[in-house]
């Protein structure tokens, strides 16, 4: 089967016309200019060393290098076999926290939009693998399904904020559980978590969740992100804009602060590794590069039929065409003898 992989290229064919009507044009308006200034007689005298046949042929081998110029651009196909494509990779979602106290600025800007900067850097990383996002905080619900399409997950990812989720607090339990659910409509071997959180669990559950991710084979990596000491959480008005701090009913600050004994359980007792966030992010990257250095599994197989390139015939012709055009001549030897030279 033969076929031409770049078809769009052909247009460019259309350059030979157009080069050789110039070409026409040009020695059409030499021939007048030189029949303006001489006599026609003499000026074949002038020019009887031009071989008019030398420069057809080098106009001719530069049209001819033209086309197949062109043709090797097109990509000309012709042979094929056939090929087995497996695609290996696995399955990974990320829980991130979207409680009031992941708006803290110990960590700049804040806490919530570093951690969302880390999890596009983790997307951006992947390659076969499929990701999906959990958000939490007094409950969890998934944000988006396991998908290879990093694109959209990168959109949904932008929309996570703390109003999507009206009930505060922080749940590690449930956000477990819900990742787990998510893991659970796929047979992939190779499943990962990301946990995202300051680490402030308020409602007890993670031990039961964590027997969960120990049976079913989830390895957990956790990200602490924050301060181990105390800090203001901000208060916003309805317009998002900074309204102080948040206060408890006897009016005091309420403080938030980093629980890294709880994640550092999660991590050890499923297999994975606890990362404590810093300002300047290369504990982040170091996750990044572990989770996606991770062994994959063949999920898909396919068989593709796969054409032989050739434009390598083309292309030499191409040049060899361009080279001959440079060696041939377009000048000849003509013996000439004065009539009228002295005796």
């Amino acid at each position: 089967m033969f076929r031409f992989a770049a078809v769009d290229m052909l247009f460019a064919w259309l350059l030979v016309p157009a080069l050789a009507g110039l070409a026409w044009w040009a020695h059409a308006r030499t021939r007048r200019a030189l029949a303006l200034i001489g006599d026609r007689h003499l000026l074949d005298r002038l020019t009887a060393t031009v071989d008019r046949r030398g420069r057809a042929a080098k106009h001719a081998a530069l049209a001819a290098a033209v086309v197949l110029l062109v043709t090797a651009l097109a990509r000309p196909q012709f042979g094929s076999r056939v090929e087995t494509v497996r695609r290996e990779g696995q399955d990974i979602v990320v829980a991130l926290d979207l409680s009031a106290s992941m708006t803290a600025e110990d960590i700049a800007p804040n806490r919530l939009d570093r951690a969302k900067f880390a999890v596009a850097d983790l997307i951006g990383r992947l390659e076969g693998d499929r990701v999906g996002l959990v958000a939490f905080a007094g409950e969890a619900f998934v944000q988006s399904p396991l998908t290879s399409d990093y694109g959209a997950a990168a959109l949904f990812l932008n929309a996570m904020d703390p109003d999507l989720i009206s009930v505060q607090g922080t749940n590690l339990g449930q956000a477990v559980a819900v990742a787990l659910d998510a893991f659970a409509e796929t047979g992939r071997r190779h499943r990962v978590l990301v946990l995202i959180t300051d680490g402030e669990d308020h409602e007890g559950e993670v031990e039961d969740a964590l027997d969960r991710a120990v049976e079913a084979g989830v390895r957990i990596y956790t990200v602490g992100i924050g301060s181990t000491e105390g800090v203001p959480i901000p208060a916003f008005d309805e317009a998002g804009r900074a309204q102080g701090f948040q206060r408890d009913d006897g009016g005091a600050v309420v403080t938030t602060q980093l629980d890294e004994a709880t994640l550092r359980t999660m991590a050890e007792r499923t297999g994975g590794l606890y990362y404590r966030a810093s300002p300047a992010g290369s504990e982040l990257e170091a996750l990044a590069a572990e989770v996606t250095g991770g062994d994959g599994q063949a999920f898909e197989a396919e068989q593709v039929t796969v054409f032989d390139e050739q434009y390598q015939l083309f292309l030499g012709l191409a040049l060899a065409l361009l080279a001959a055009e440079v060696l041939i001549p377009d000048r000849r030897r003509v013996r000439a003898e004065w009539s009228g030279r002295f005796k």
